[in-house]
This record gives C-alpha cells, structure tokens and sequence, in this order.
C-alpha cells in the first residue's frame, strides 16, 4: 500500500458502523495500492447502490450471489466495512471489527473469562450456527469449530455481512445471513503494519465500591494504565514468469494482556441482589475462603458454617465477610483474557493461459489463551476425628465425640487468591483452498475449487481429582510428621483446620492435569459456472443486458472428534466422540433485467435461485429458493426486495446432542417433581404440604388424579424421600429435523441528483425460523408445562412412568420415567427491524474534504415463540428472563472524517450510540415475565450509551504513515448491572459484549513500505 495515500482511510472511515447496504467488491490494483479517499467513497456509494463503480472491463462479484458481470445491482441489504474503515478503529482482532455493527450481536471472547478463545459471528442474535462465514466466497471451515481469529484485521480488503436467508446461494447455514470476509491477496512489495493500544481509565468509586470494602476486598481508585495489545503484520509479495505467476504471503503476530477483575471500580466483587428488591451485596456464592470453610453435616452444629480463625489459633469464627473470613471468589477473572496469537498465509494464482488461472491459498494460526478459576479444594468428606491437626474445640464444634470415630463435613477451602490454577486452551487451525478458474468464450465463467479446513483444540482445564480430596483430609501420624492415613501413592496431607494453607505440593496433589482435544475438519468441493445469455440473444426486448445464470454443485464433509486422556476422563467423565455428515448440493441463480433506461423504468429486474441438498443425517431432501426485484422509475429512486427460504440441517454436535442418549438418574439440585408434595424440614421434623402444581397441570403430564400429591412421587434415588435430590433426566434419543427460515427485506435507496454526494437507503428486514433447532435443558420443560398452565407442547417432556407416575427408577435405558432435555426442534424464532444508512460527501474548495457516513438499525422485534399456545416473546430492548439477546431497539454509528486537499492528514470522529436496555420484568408484558409482582424498583434499565472515538491519520513520508487513535474518547465507564452473570456470562458486573467495558483505549499504529 502506497503511503502517500494511505492518509485516505480515515476520510472514509464509516468505520465501525458502516452502511447497511449492498457491498460490491472493491477492485484492487495489481501493484497492491491502497483506494484513494475519492476511490473508497465511491465504492462507499456503490455500497448502498448496489452499483459499482465500474468501466464494464472487468466483472464484479457481489456478495449474496455467484453471478459475476459488470454493473450488477444488488437486491439484498448488505453492510460493507472497508480496510480504511478497519485501520481507523486500530482494530486488533475481527470480533472488535464486528461487534460494533448494529446488525451483528456482539461478542466478547477476550473479556468473557469463561471463554474457549474462539470467535464466532452471531447475525441477528439468532445464533452462530445460523450465520454462515465465508473468506473470499468460500466457507471458512465447520460450523462447531470455525474461528474467525484466523483472520488478521491488518489482511482485511473489507468485510461483507448481508442478514438475511442465503442458503439458495452458499447452503445450509446461512440462515440469519452471511459474513464475507475478502482479503489483500495481489499484494506487491514489503509493508510493516504495527498497532498496539491499551487502556487508560481513571477508577472512580461506584456502587460497587464501598461494597466491596466493607467484604474486605479492594476497589482501586486512579488511573491506571493496562491491558496492552500488540499487533504486527509483515506482508511480502512480487510478481514473476512475466506476470504471470503471483505469490503473497503475510505472518502476523497478536499478544493481548491480561487486565484482572479487581483492577477496575466496577468489579470490586460479585455484585448481587439475593431477593427482590432487597440490598445489593458481594456474592460469596459459592462460598469458599482463604482460610477454609467447614459445614458440618451432623451433630448439634449441623448446617453451621464456620472458618478457621485466621490469626492462627486453632478455633473456629463464623463464616462471614472481612478480612481473612470470605474470599472474593471471583477475583482471580480475567476483565480482558491474556493470549498470544501467531497467523501466516499466502496466496498464489498462476496464469495458465489468457482465460485460464490457477489458484490456491493457505492460512495457519495458533492461539494460547488462559482462563483463570478459583482453586478450591471443596466438596463432601469425611474427617477422621484422630486428625492431628484437630484442636479439642474444632472437634466439638464439627461433631466428633465420645465413641465418634469420622464424621462428614462439606469443605469449601480457597488455596489462595495468587494461586488460582488457569485453564488453558490452545487452538490452532489450518485453512486450504484451490483450484481453477477462467472463462469459457465471452459468455461463460468458471470456477472448479475446494476449501480443506481444520481446527484443533486442547483444553487442559485444572481438575479436581477423584478421591485425592478425601485421602488428603484423611490425615494421620502427628502434626510434626503427618501422614495420609489411606496410604495413597503421592498423598500429600491437608491441614484443612487452619486458615491460609497454600501448600504447592498440595495444590498439585490435588488438582490434575487431564487433557481434552477437539478436532474439526470441513472438505468442500464447488463447481461453478456463470452465464450471460445475453450474448446468445436471450435479452428483454426492454432491456440492454441479456438474462444471467449461474449452475453449481457442492459436496461437504463436516467432522468432529473428540478425545480425552486418562486424567480428564477421570475427573470430568465423558466418552471419546467420532461425529460426521456430509452433504450433495446443486443450484441455479438468473438474473433477468426486463426493463433499463425507459421512461418510469430506469431500472426493472428480477432475480431467482433454487438449491436441492441431501444431507446423510437426514432420510429426506430440502430445498431453498429466493426471489428478489429491482424497480428503479428514476435513476435517483431505487426500490428493492428479496424473498428468501432458508433451511439449516443441524450440525454434526446438534445430532449428537439430540440422538446420543445420556441418563442422570437423580442428580443435586435437578428437578423435584411438582406433583409431589412439598417438604419442610423443621425443628419437629419432616412436614408435607400441598404440590406446586395444579391438578390440571399434573394431569397434562399423564399423572392420575389419584396420584397427585403422592409421596411416592418424591424423587429420593435412595436418598430419603425429602425432595433433596432431583428427578431423572435423559438427553438425547430424538431426531433434529432441518429448520426453516422465512426471509424478507423491502428496502428503497435515494440518491438525488439535486445533492450531490447523498446517498440514503432504508430497508425493512423481517426472519422468521419455523421448527427452530436450539438445545433445551430440562427446565424449558418443566418450566413451561407449569408456566402454561399444562401446554401439551411442554408438558410432553415429562415422561411419566406408568402406573406409579414417577419420574425416577427407570435405569440408564429407561423410555419412561425421566424429564428430557438436549437438541430438539421447538417452535420459531423471529427477528424483525429497519436498517438505515446515508453517506454524503462534501468538498471543500481548496481546503479538502467532509465525508460523512452513518449506519443504525432499529430492532422491533427479537424473540420467538415457545408453542402454538404461547404468546411471541419480544426482547427487543430488554435483558433477563431468558432475553439473552441484549439487543437495544435502536443503534447507531455516525462517522465524519475531514482529509486535506493534499491527502497528507487526515482527522475522523466516530459517535457511536447503544440505546437502552430494560429488564424484562419491569417491561409490561407478561410473555417475558413483565407482570406487576415481578415489577423491579431500583437496577432494572440500563440508560442509553454513546461512545466518541477520535482518529488521526500521518502521511509523514512516502513509506511511512502514523495513526493516533483513541476509542471511547471521554473514558465512558460501563453501567453496572447486578447479577451480570444471569444475563450476560460475565462476573464484571456489566454487559461487555455492548458496552465498552474497560475505559478509554488509546491505540498508536504505523505502515511502513520497504
């Protein structure tokens, strides 16, 4: 890239937010220079026209369909982010790229400390699964184990994301859209692109704060300065045999450091509303400490909870918060995840003759990232009361006496808030592609080609192993020379009954090492042939272009291994997996203009695709289709639509999910059955009352009427019957039938002649998923069957034994008895909205040029439908309840970029705005729990958010160029919202996924060309 112009992506930069509209490719010169300003407006333009900026020499490849030809207009939205775009924002991985655009759900690996390291793409909030992730039109590997990390952002030409069903054009899985990420490949020369960032916060107290004070754990104040990110790219490539042979080739490496939990204001310690409307406090669930825990479960104490007196006398103190008494469990998290990325690649295209080109391509990757958890060694156990490390009032207070030889305990011992033990996970991933293509006369195109993808993945988690616990506590000898009283090679003994014991040996003793590996491996082989009849003849008597096709066919062989060594097994159990489908494909795209350049018919086209897939898994074929028109009356009025049907075959984990069956038979804290009375126990001991359910209710899952409320209906499993131990529940042994979604978008785009420079488009997009795929736990049936009030639709998912009507005892091949959950098809799943995106550019005389971009999208709908009985859930602009979207009704980004005349420097200013979020039990509907006892008063909504990121840009030299940039300009801390876990999986009390969690961030990047 030349320099001298790379000072233009800033006065283009429509960054991070860029137009909802049709994408066409932009063209990149065979030296490998970068678009002018002027140049990435016009392919801006292009963007939302759907017109290219074309001289008709050669064809253009819009994203959304395989027809290629000068001029095409696209019918589809589809939101273009460019390179300049991606350099302004000084974006370190793609999930920052994406996670700004409205129509994207956004995700957040590296601040989600239950994070496996991969990045997956959610369009619409309808699930990754359901977006299909293309690189350079080509699928980038499995749906389970596809990372979009393998793509440096520093390689990125652009991305395309059309939302909406695709599936006639790319196949299955391109239900809620498509993500086309196109890279730099005829690159020439050496370039060096550096960008590190890292964030500058000044901590101020919050609610939060004096919270955690008073638990005694710290909350900083301050600016700190943390959590760098480095990211260096070098690209080298050269032409040679005459031109006609061209190799690239690119290595970038990316290091993120870790920013901890408790290094910001907001984070302090779990925040937590127990009941409500209750006070806030500090989570101690689960409770542990630094000192150990110690529940007794029998004698006068039992239920009690104490700890070991930290200043070293061998007594016990109540459990409860201050220093050296709880610990704050969660403070080892990670806010931002350490990891350490290295990519390389290359690409390569051989001219075999004038209409004839090979290709190939190859991108490899490795990841190490960490997820740090709290060690504690907890659990049941039993004491030996001959413990050397026993004192005479620790003994008393946990049970032991006269003739007592052991008695149980439940143990909850924190080793140490710097010796928490991370889980890691290593990913790497290798992507192939190649093939042929060229044309066939001056009416035919083809492309014969394949991709080979592979993702690898070792979890080695820090277990606890089996029995190592037990033979620990079991200790024996003297408290000078302790011994494991079981004998046990390698037993290291535990003096469980003093406070602060972080013994290394211990730890290691205690927690293994145990390793799982997953393996994804995608093979796809495409042929594609395109056509424009019109050079036979075949053209509208109407029109000046011919009728266009497009002909393929597509086989696919999707894997998933999964194998585990002796250690994991041991502690996590599980079985090793061998899982596969493939699938044949065939389709057919036309492209028929009727009418051009009439009066009232500036532009009048139709557009058509049908696919047929069969996939092994499945007995049956599907089809999808899509019809989509065009109607320009004017040259400045474009109206569109696209009607799509898309279907989804479930993946290869999917089907395991739903056919594998997998029986619990009793397990803590499962489902206690409604039907059966409820248990007190008491100081006058066990009392039984009235079931939760109704009688309707329990006869809508087959129980008699004589059974209700039965105590024979207590799911004990051995234990006696009191309700304490849950219900049987049974994954798998159904069948997940293909999805099918209905796709629809009308939109209309403005560009009058009168204002030069303007562009406007808006576009209404409407999906809706029939049979929707998605995993379900056995509460979505439980729950729902007494929600509902005995809907058949949930209440068959209580599988009743016959005649006794328990749900318990049937054994590990039991059809009845049990409560399902796992893979299924349930009922829909809706999405519906309005993308609006304008762009006008203004030239200054003699002083440069205003470029101006926005992009927002209004969400009206985002739910679903439990049953046909239910009323559709919409989440749209609320959390809670099962809302996991957390999509704001409204979002928006608004960029102007000022560049000097001569495009030397350049100045970009970014508003972007997240509206608010309501708690779901405050929004009036009942269908999301929004009914008056629900009603919260205090921490229910979060207020709308807007962020300012301001950009410089350096052409200091010909070679070299300078970015400053800072995002989240005036250091916007995030909301804090109780109970984050519940609603976004994170335990910073906030939702990182939207909100820029972390402070300001200040980035510095350079390019230099050798």
């Amino acid at each position: 890239m030349k320099i001298q112009t790379s000072a233009s992506w800033l006065a283009l930069s429509a960054a991070s937010m860029m137009l909802a509209a049709p994408a066409v490719a932009q063209q990149t010169s065979r030296d490998g220079a970068a678009s002018s300003s002027a140049d990435a407006a016009a392919t801006r333009t292009a963007a939302i026209t759907g017109k290219p900026q074309s001289d008709g020499s050669q064809d253009v490849i819009v994203t959304g369909t395989r027809i290629t030809r000068p001029n095409l207009a696209s019918a589809a939205p589809i939101t273009s982010v460019t390179r300049q775009d991606i350099t302004a924002q000084a974006a370190v991985n793609v999930e920052d790229v994406l996670n700004r655009l409205p129509q994207i759900a956004p995700d957040s690996q590296q601040t989600y400390n239950d994070s496996d390291g991969r990045q997956r793409i959610k369009l619409r909030s309808l699930g990754f699964e359901r977006t299909l992730v293309l690189i350079d039109g080509k699928r980038l590997g499995t749906q389970n184990g596809q990372d979009v990390g393998i793509i440096p952002p520093s390689l990125l030409e652009r991305v395309d994301v059309l939302t909406g069903g695709a599936s006639s054009v790319y196949g299955s899985d391109a239900v809620a859209g498509v993500v086309n990420f196109v890279l730099r490949k005829n690159f020439e020369g050496i370039q060096l692109d550096t960008n590190y960032n890292f964030y500058n916060h000044n901590n101020k107290d919050t609610i939060v704060s004096p919270l955690a004070r008073a638990a005694g754990f710290s909350s900083p104040r301050g600016v700190t300065n943390d959590g760098g990110r480095a990211d260096i790219t070098l690209t080298a490539g050269t032409k040679l045999f005459e031109d006609k042979l061209h190799v690239s080739g690119f290595v970038n490496y990316r290091k993120t450091n870790e920013v901890a939990l408790t290094s910001r204001s907001n984070a302090g310690c779990y925040l937590t509303q127990q009941t409500l409307n209750g006070p806030l406090s500090c989570g101690l669930t689960p409770s542990s400490s630094t000192s150990g825990l110690i529940t007794p479960k029998s004698g006068a104490n039992a239920g009690a909870q104490f700890v070991n007196n930290p200043d070293g006398t061998r007594n016990f103190v109540p459990f409860a918060t201050g220093p050296g008494n709880a610990s704050n469990y969660f403070s080892g998290y990670a806010y931002q995840r350490p990891s350490e990325r290295v990519n390389a690649g290359g690409f390569a295209t051989l001219d075999l003759a004038p209409d004839a080109e090979l290709y190939a391509s190859g991108i490899w990757f490795r990841d190490k990232s960490y997820t740090n958890y709290p060690t504690i060694a907890g659990g049941a156990v039993n004491v030996n009361c001959s413990n050397p490390y026993l004192s005479g009032t620790q003994a008393t207070a946990i049970g032991c006496g006269a003739g007592v030889s052991s008695v149980p305990i439940t143990l909850a011992y924190r080793m140490g808030e710097n010796n928490d033990r991370p889980d890691t996970f290593i990913n790497t991933g290798l992507r192939l592609t190649g093939g042929i293509r060229g044309k066939v006369g001056d009416a035919w195109t083809y492309d014969l080609g394949g991709v080979y993808a592979r993702n690898h993945q070792d979890y080695t988690p820090s277990l606890a192993t089996p029995g190592n616990l037990q033979n620990a506590v079991n200790v024996g000898g003297t408290a000078a020379n302790p011994t494991c009283a079981s004998g046990a090679a390698g037993c290291v003994p535990f003096d469980i009954f003093s406070a602060g014991n972080t013994n290394p040996a211990l730890i290691n003793y205690l927690f293994g090492n145990g390793t799982n590996q997953t393996i994804g491996t995608l093979y796809d082989i495409q042929a594609n042939v395109t056509g424009d009849l019109g050079k036979y003849g075949i053209i509208s008597p109407f029109a000046e272009e011919g009728l266009a096709i497009a002909l393929g066919t597509e086989y696919r062989k999707d894997s998933l291994k999964s194998r585990a060594d002796s250690a994991y097994r041991a502690a996590r159990g599980g079985t090793d997996t061998d899982l596969s489908q493939d699938v044949l494909e065939a389709n057919i795209e036309v492209q028929a203009p009727l009418i051009e350049h009439k009066p009232f018919a500036e532009l009048v086209q139709v557009n058509g695709g049908y696919r047929v897939s069969k996939y092994s898994s499945n007995p049956k074929s599907f089809n999808t289709w899509k019809i989509e028109g065009v109607y320009a009356p004017v040259s400045d009025l474009t109206f569109r639509a696209s009607f799509n049907k898309a279907q989804r075959a479930p993946t290869v984990t999917e089907i395991r999910q739903a056919s594998n069956i997998e029986f619990v038979q009793g397990g803590a804290g499962t489902f206690a059955d409604f039907c059966a009375p409820t248990v007190t126990t008491g100081p006058n001991g066990v009392t039984y009352g009235a079931p939760i359910a109704s009688p309707a209710v329990c006869r809508a899952t087959g129980l008699s009427d004589a059974l209700y409320g039965s105590k024979t209906l207590l799911c004990s499993n051995g234990v006696t019957p009191n309700g304490s131990a849950g219900c049987a529940v049974r994954s798998g042994g159904f069948t997940a039938d293909p999805e099918t979604a209905y796709t629809q978008t009308y939109g209309l785009v403005v560009k009058p002649r009168f204002i030069r420079g303007l562009v406007f488009s808006v576009d209404r997009y409407r999906i809706k998923i029939d049979n929707s795929l998605g995993f379900n736990d056995y509460s979505y049936y439980t729950d729902g069957c007494l929600r509902s009030g005995g809907d058949q639709f949930f209440c068959q998912g209580i599988v009743r034994n016959p005649g006794t009507g328990t749900l318990f005892g049937g054994g590990a091949n039991a059809t009845t008895g049990f409560i399902r959950q796992g893979t299924t098809n349930y009922y829909t799943a809706i999405s519906k909205g309005w993308d609006f995106q304008a762009q006008y550019a203004l030239t200054l005389e003699s002083i440069g040029r205003l470029d101006f971009s926005f992009n927002g999208s209004l969400t009206t709908a985002a739910g679903g439908q439990d049953s046909p009985l239910q009323p559709e859930r919409n989440c749209a602009g609320y959390y809670g309840n099962g809302c996991g979207q957390l999509i704001p009704k409204w979002s928006h980004g608004l960029r102007t970029t000022y560049t000097t005349e001569d495009k030397k420097f350049s100045a970009s200013f970014n508003w972007r705005y997240v509206g608010a979020l309501t708690n779901a039990n405050n929004s009036g509907d009942p269908a999301i729990g929004g009914t008056a006892a629900r009603a919260l008063t205090d921490y229910y909504r979060v207020a709308p958010a807007s962020y300012f990121d301001l950009a410089f840009n350096f052409a200091i030299a010909k070679q070299f160029s300078l970015r400053l940039i800072a995002n989240n300009l005036l250091d916007k801390s995030a909301p804090i919202v109780p109970d984050s876990y519940n609603i976004s999986l994170a335990r910073n009390n906030t939702i990182p996924q939207r909100y820029d969690s972390l402070g300001r961030n200040i980035a510095i990047g350079t390019t230099i060309n050798f």
